[in-house]
C-alpha cells in the first residue's frame, strides 16, 4: 500500500511539472529548479540607485566572478578599475553620455583589457563584463553596461579621469548599487532567431 502511495504522489508531481512545461514552455520548472538559469532570466538593465553602499564583500565577488570567464588561449587580457570616490564618479557621468546613472550610482567598475596579451581583448572582457552583471543579480544588486569601446570619445574621458597607463583600454563602465525599484526584467526570447541545422 506504501508503494502505492508513492507512486502515485511521484505520478501527481510530474504531471504537475508538465502542465507547467506545457503553460510557458518549461520556464517555470527551469526557474523553479535551476539557480544558474533563474538569474539569468531575471537579469535586467539597472539605471536608479538606492542611496547605500555596495559591500566591499560583495564588490570582491563580482570580480571574482569576472575573472571566472572563459578566455582565449587563458590569456586573461582583462583589468578591472573599481570606483567608489563620488566626485570621480560624478566626473565620469558628466563626460560620458550614456553613463549619467553614475551621478547616483555608490560605484562602478571599468573592465578595461590589455591588447598586447590577446589581440581580441575585447571579446574576452566582454564575457568577464557579463559575469559581473549576472552575479550583480544574483546579489541583489543592479547593474548596466556602459560602453567605451570602440568610441574614441568615450574611451578618452575613462583613459583621462582614471588615469590608465599606455596600453590598456576600457570596454565599458558599469555602474553597481541597490536597486531603486522592483522591475521587470524584458523576455528576448524568440523562436524565429532560431536555426536548426541549417538556416
Amino acid at each position: 500500500m506504501r508503494n502505492c502511495l508513492q507512486i502515485w504522489g511521484i505520478a501527481l508531481f510530474a504531471a504537475g511539472c508538465l502542465s507547467a512545461c506545457g503553460a510557458d514552455g518549461g520556464k517555470n520548472v527551469r526557474e523553479a529548479t535551476n539557480p544558474t538559469l533563474e538569474t539569468i532570466f531575471a537579469r535586467r538593465s539597472v539605471r536608479e540607485y538606492q542611496q547605500r553602499p555596495v559591500e566591499a564583500e560583495k564588490i570582491d565577488l563580482l570580480l571574482r566572478a569576472a575573472m571566472s570567464a572563459p578566455s582565449g588561449m587563458d590569456r586573461r587580457p582583462w583589468e578591472f578599475v573599481v570606483v567608489t570616490e563620488r566626485s570621480l564618479l560624478d566626473s565620469l557621468a558628466a563626460g560620458l553620455p550614456y553613463a549619467k546613472m553614475l551621478s547616483a550610482a555608490p560605484c562602478c567598475i571599468v573592465v578595461c583589457g590589455a591588447p598586447e596579451r590577446q589581440s581580441y581583448w575585447y571579446l574576452d572582457c566582454s564575457t568577464a563584463a557579463q559575469n559581473i552583471l549576472l552575479a550583480a543579480q544574483s546579489l541583489g544588486l543592479g547593474a548596466v553596461w556602459t560602453a567605451a569601446y570602440p568610441y574614441e570619445d568615450r574611451m578618452a574621458v575613462v583613459r583621462t579621469q582614471l588615469r590608465l597607463p599606455d596600453g590598456i583600454l576600457p570596454l565599458c563602465v558599469i555602474p553597481v548599487g541597490y536597486p531603486a525599484s522592483a522591475g521587470t526584467p524584458k523576455m528576448k526570447y524568440d523562436a524565429a532567431r532560431i536555426h536548426n541545422e541549417r538556416w
